[in-house]
């Protein structure tokens, strides 16, 4: 499963990451997180538009692995403000197309 998230970084991490350059690696970071849980990071922006943050793509399991890497960003002091959207390959989309086509025959409109 792909989720794109995307979020802030805090004062305090903007202020750590300045303080130690080189151990600011973030993408590292989110590496090694994603593949603890199981997946693995597909790609990482910096986001300047919103304040210093970053867009990410990450490949894992199973949602719940997903909001568990979140949580634990936030909770840690790293990021703020962050959004997490699931992202949909052109097969899992073709499989929800044909998923409707079953359920059309059982749904009726509202009149």
């Amino acid at each position: 499963m792909h989720f794109g998230i995307t979020c802030q970084y805090t004062p305090q991490a903007l202020q750590a990451m300045a303080a130690n350059p080189q151990a600011a690696d973030r993408w590292a970071a989110v590496k090694k997180l994603a593949e603890a849980g199981g997946g693995k990071l597909v790609g990482m922006w910096a986001d300047p538009s919103n304040g210093p943050g970053v867009w990410i793509i990450i490949d894992v399991p199973d949602a719940d692995s997903a909001m568990a890497m979140s949580a634990l960003a936030v909770a840690g002091g790293a990021v703020q403000n962050l959004k997490m959207t699931r992202l949909l390959t052109q097969d899992e989309l073709t499989a929800v197309r044909a998923k409707r086509g079953a359920l059309a025959k059982a749904y009726s409109p509202p009149v």
